[in-house]
């Protein structure tokens, strides 16, 4: 039984179905008598080596050209930032840019190497500390210009110079 309980096709064919056959469509050597003559054909090849028969120039010459996928765009659109084919493709000049880029960036890393070595020799330090002597020094003076400055504003108050939000008087 086939499984479920559902039979499948049952197809029998006995030898007389077979005999049958032969006389509706005939034999390689017969023609069938049903069919008013048909006969099967018998494929036959006079050359057996197919490869020059389909490589010959004859047959060739007859078939159709192989046709190409010519594609008009990528199928992916790269991006130019990341693929520098394509970026070359765009922009000409981005080769020379990115060696311009890969020497500025190894020059500035020889700067800032010299530099900070120049930084911490005793020739750096010492302009350091004249650096910050000036700089100190500087703020003693603001310091001392704002209180100079604010003395002449008090005096000017306690003499009743100063009129805030009045006119100015000669």
């Amino acid at each position: 039984m086939a499984p479920g309980g559902h039979l499948g096709r049952l197809v029998v064919f006995t030898k007389d179905a077979f005999e049958g056959l032969n006389k509706v469509f005939g034999t390689y050597r017969a023609k069938g008598i049903e069919k008013h003559g048909y006969q099967l054909e018998r494929g036959t090849m006079d050359c057996a080596d197919l490869a020059r028969i389909i490589n010959s120039d004859t047959v060739q010459s007859k078939l159709r050209a192989p046709r190409t996928n010519v594609r008009l765009h990528d199928k992916n659109k790269k991006n130019p930032l990341k693929n520098r084919n394509l970026m070359q493709k765009l922009n000409p000049f981005s080769k020379t840019q990115r060696a311009n880029e890969v020497k500025a960036v190894a020059a500035r890393v020889i700067a800032r190497k010299a530099a900070i070595k120049h930084k911490r020799s005793k020739s750096g330090r010492k302009e350091k500390s004249l650096r910050t002597k000036r700089q100190v020094t500087l703020e003693s003076d603001l310091q001392s210009a704002f209180k100079t400055a604010q003395a002449k504003v008090d005096a000017s108050d306690k003499a009743g110079m100063y009129n805030p939000g009045g006119e100015e008087s000669d």
